[in-house]
Parts: C-alpha cells; structure tokens; sequence
C-alpha cells in the first residue's frame, strides 16, 4: 500500500480513539429484574461475550446502555438486518478524495476503542456475519480483518454483546449452538406487573393508577400471544401509550395509536384489542 494511504489511514484511526460521541453521559433510567447487572459486570471483568435473550422491547437496549454508563465504556449498537454483511461490520475501502483509504466499520472500531460492541438482533444479520465474531468470542479475542491481512486484538475493556428475540425467531433464524455456545446468557421478560407499573410511571411521568391500568391491559394482549398476535404488548410499546396520556390524549386512542395498530393489521384482531382497552380505560 503507498505511503500516503497509509499516513490517511493510521490519521483516522487516531481520530476513532479519541472521539467521546459512543460514551453515555447521563445515567439511564434501569429498573433490575434479577441479577442481570452482576452478572453482565462479571462477564465484563472476565472479558467473557453476553447473550441477551428476549421478547422485543422488555429493556434488552436500555440494559445494555445502562451498563455502559455503569462501566463508563463508549457504546456502539448495530441493528442487524437481512441486508448486514461482515464488511459492514468490519469495514471496507472506499474513494475518498481520489484515494483508497480504509474505513473501520462499527465492530472493527468498537475492538480499537475497547467499546462495548451490541449487535441487536443477531440472527437477522447475514450469515457471514457469524463467522467474524467467532473469534472475538472466545478466547482468542481477536478480529481478522483479511481484506488488509490485520488481525485486531481486543483490549480488556472490548465486549463484545449480542441480543436475539428466541419466541419471534423461525428455525432457520435461531442460533446455531457453535454460536451461542460463546456466550454467557442473560434472559430477559417482562416485569412483574407492580415492577413494570413504577417503570411506566417512572419513565413518563404518569400516574400510578393509570400505569397500573396499562399493565393490566398488556397483560391481556400477551394472553393473546399464538392467538392472533404474534407478541403482546411490550414495555416499550406502554411507555409509549403513557407518554401520549401525558400529552393529554384520551387512554383509550392512546392505546389503540401506541399499541393496538403497532401489534397487528388484522381488523378483528384490531376491534379485539380496542375492546379490552375500553373494559379498562
């Protein structure tokens, strides 16, 4: 490679390392379930991988936020999808001003900056993607980049994290068992109501009563759950109910424009879930 790449190169990587925009600043609001903080500082100290398991929008994100800000780690999430190749991950050459240069992609600079790495929903990603995080996640720890014949050498502070849905996912999506194998797993579910009703409250600013009412009703909706509904309804998805309540819309459109029409399309099942928020609200 010429030296004028190289000298670009090594210049954005020293800009990489020095940036503070993956750090937490502010601490996020999480509510402990069980002994998943310890846990995951453990697997932290041990330079050990984590697997988060759970249904979509139970905290899995703003755990692992919550840990970085707790860890005082930067955070680089990546929502993986059908599309998400190991070049994507790693990084690839592109033209930049008239030269070849290399540019890390989110894996390759999370190992540099000794990041916390969180690749949400895993198996949607490309398969090839797999075959670039083995490494990382046993005790090698290291990430081949054979485009330029690297190999990156994760620091202690690296971790590499990964989340993926087990309820939602077909079996040709699921973890393969030379995968989650790598991995310390953390499970992750809805809280018990009480627990989930001071989140809300928490989170928005609503009223306790009225949170607990929220709950009730996402209860119903998850009993719906291989039903007609593919998932009930999420904490996230009551958080968001709650916020519009806070701005002053009526319970019962909150529900049906934050909850009801973010579950399904289906007009029964659409009629179905307005009918048990009206019981309640």
């Amino acid at each position: 490679m010429p030296q004028l790449i190289t000298q670009h190169f090594k210049t954005m990587i020293t800009k990489t390392q020095t940036s503070e925009e993956y750090f937490i600043e502010s601490e996020p609001f999480y509510q402990p379930v069980a002994d998943e903080i310890e846990i995951f500082q453990a697997a932290w100290n041990q330079n050990l991988p984590v697997l988060l398991k759970g249904p979509t929008g139970c905290g899995k994100t703003r755990f692992m936020e919550y840990m970085a800000w707790r860890l005082k780690r930067p955070l680089i999430t990546v929502s993986c999808h059908d599309d998400l190749t190991a070049s994507d991950l790693v990084g690839r050459y592109l033209i930049s001003g008239g030269e070849t240069v290399w540019v890390d992609g989110p894996l390759a600079r999370a190992v540099r900056i000794g990041a916390i790495c969180y690749l949400d929903e895993i198996v949607e990603a490309r398969k090839d993607t797999m075959v670039v995080i083995h490494p990382l996640a046993d005790n090698r720890r290291v990430l081949p980049i054979e485009k330029r014949g690297e190999q990156l050498s994760a620091s202690a502070d690296f971790c590499l994290a990964v989340s993926y849905n087990p309820g939602y996912q077909s079996v040709l999506k699921d973890l393969k068992q030379s995968t989650r194998q790598r991995f310390v797993a953390l499970e992750f579910d809805y809280p018990d109501a009480p627990l989930e009703a001071g989140i809300i409250a928490t989170e928005t600013g609503i009223d306790a009563a009225l949170a607990e009412q929220l709950v009730k009703f996402a209860h119903m909706t998850r009993n719906l759950k291989g039903s007609g509904l593919e998932e009930g309804a999420s904490t996230r998805l009551l958080v968001h109910a709650a916020r519009l309540m806070h701005d002053g819309i009526a319970p019962i459109s909150a529900c049906h424009s934050a909850i009801a029409q973010a579950l399904t399309d289906d007009h029964d099942m659409l009629t179905a879930i307005d009918e048990l928020s009206s019981s309640l609200f």
